[in-house]
């Protein structure tokens, strides 16, 4: 799950326009928000489910978050490091001070680096070049030299700035370790392969072969959400968008083992509901998530890479078959462990004895995903929510951000009060 669409929005908005609803993923607005789930303690994930009956519908839906949590991992106790910096320097990242933001971020990100990591860098403008081999993360002056010497320069070929950065990435490759391209770009492609999906195309058997990639979105004007979206997902990574030093210490800092570290390889969350409960559902959001449902226990499928501490939630629309008790779903997850290849699955069962009576009654965080859910579906201009409105949503959102006393939903509050 990745989180860079509730970032570009907030950028918008905060910009003064509204964002572009293809621009709107509901799942990256609801997960860039704490789920209030306790870490499991001697077990690689746990699995969540929680509902409650809808503020704004009155036929019968009720929301229900489907969630994983995954173990945390210290910084002092994380593998070993490997991490290729591949940096866009082309003409359009002078934009706002893009490559500026972009300097500041990497920072913060090299100043959490360990003496036994490595840190590579390549440029690309208009060709690819190597700036800084693997240098360990001890070295911090040399490589913070190399970053701040950058200059803006010619056109944007990503293509080859994305393969001679995994040509280093590979050669720097650490058996047991963690090893990732962090790609900084607008997204913009111009010279060579444009699309992301000839480019994706060339970096799958990297990923395959155990290097995962991290897209770090900046500025917007002729930003590119799709490529960097689809880059990090066709690189068995995540994608983040920074627009301030705030979301850059979110991204290295407060995330950091979660951005760095995987614990769980194509990892696939199935909800399997019983008919004789529920009459019919829908998942809002993960439209270019999905596989068949045939899929779940097939292991040759690319799926999700889960990472330290990470959360994933869904949120689902369901009505209930009229009178009926007993269990509404099971939820399955299913992944690979990153160093032995074991496959392994867990399940829980929910059922209408867990759904709490009324919405205001339901958790603080429950409530939170579902506004934050109805919030993307009201932007992208969703077909389900015909009947509220932002003024609804903000009401609602006032609320938590009080109850709950968190900056980050009092700007969730003040965002949808100026896009009503």
């Amino acid at each position: 799950v990745d989180t860079g669409s509730y970032s570009i929005a907030r950028r918008y908005l905060q910009d003064g326009h509204q964002p572009p609803p293809e621009a709107i993923r509901v799942e990256e607005f609801v997960n860039s928000f704490d789920q209030g789930y306790q870490i499991p303690p001697d077990t690689d994930f746990a699995v969540y489910a929680d509902g409650a009956p809808s503020p704004f519908h009155t036929d019968g839906t009720y929301f229900l978050r489907i969630g994983v949590q995954g173990y945390e991992s210290s910084e002092e106790v994380r593998p070993s490091a490997a991490l290729t910096f591949v940096i866009d320097v082309s003409g359009s990242m002078a934009q706002e001070n893009r490559l500026g933001l972009v300097k500041q971020s990497l920072e913060i990100l090299v100043n959490r680096m360990r003496a036994d990591d490595t840190i590579a860098i390549v440029v690309y403008g208009s060709d690819a070049r190597v700036i800084l081999p693997p240098t360990n993360g001890s070295d911090r002056n040399t490589i913070l030299n190399a970053i701040y010497s950058l200059d803006t320069e010619g056109s944007t070929n990503l293509e080859a700035g994305l393969l001679l950065g995994y040509e280093m990435a590979n050669r720097a490759y650490k058996s047991g370790g963690i090893n990732r391209v962090i790609l900084a770009s607008d997204g913009v492609a111009n010279v060579g392969s444009t699309s992301a999906d000839a480019i994706a195309a060339q970096i799958r058997g990297y990923a395959d072969a155990g290097i995962q990639l991290t897209t770090i979105g900046f500025g917007l004007g002729n930003y590119n959400d799709v490529m960097m979206e689809q880059l990090a997902d066709q690189g068995d990574g995540n994608y983040g968008y920074i627009d301030t030093l705030q979301e850059a210490e979110n991204l290295f800092v407060d995330n950091i083992m979660s951005t760095l570290q995987v614990i769980g390889l194509d990892a696939k969350i199935q909800v399997e509901f019983d008919r004789n409960v529920v009459q019919q559902y829908r998942l809002i959001g993960y439209e270019n998530r999905a596989i068949a449902d045939e899929d779940f226990r097939n292991d040759t499928i690319d799926a999700a890479e889960f990472g330290a501490g990470h959360t994933a939630a869904a949120i689902y629309a369901v009505q209930l078959v009229p009178g009926a008790q007993g269990r509404i779903a099971t939820v399955n997850l299913r992944w690979q462990e990153p160093d032995t290849r074991v496959v392994k699955e867990i399940n829980g069962v929910f059922t209408t004895d867990n759904l709490a009576n009324s919405f205001d009654s339901a958790p603080l965080h429950y409530q939170l995903a579902v506004i934050v859910s109805q919030y993307a579906e009201l932007l992208r201009h969703s077909y389900w929510v015909e009947g509220f409105s932002m003024r609804d949503l903000q009401i609602r959102a006032e609320r938590l951000a009080s109850q709950m006393n968190d900056e980050a939903v009092w700007e969730l509050a003040s965002l949808i009060s100026v896009s009503r």
